[in-house]
């Protein structure tokens, strides 16, 4: 993960990302309420895209558009705005 200093590269795009990582890392998306080990599905914005490993994608730029990548697992290994 990279270094953020508050002040100097926090804010913006990227706080928004950060706090998106800060929710979903480490935990499977769920069709069920949200837990310590899951995130409720329902609860992601409305222009999510959810990667699964190997999975085609566009390459169309969305600023607002959530992408959250899974690892083999199922459980969510990063995000970013795209």
């Amino acid at each position: 993960m990279p270094l953020v200093v508050p002040g100097i590269n926090s804010g913006g795009d990227n706080s928004k990302t950060e706090e998106w990582m800060n929710k979903l890392v480490g935990k499977k998306l769920t069709d069920g309420p949200s837990d310590a080990t899951s995130f409720a599905k329902q609860d992601l914005p409305k222009e999510t895209r959810v990667i699964e490993p190997g999975s085609m994608v566009t390459k169309d730029f969305n600023e607002n558009r959530l992408n959250v990548h899974l690892k083999e697992d199922g459980t969510v290994s990063h995000v970013d705005h795209q």
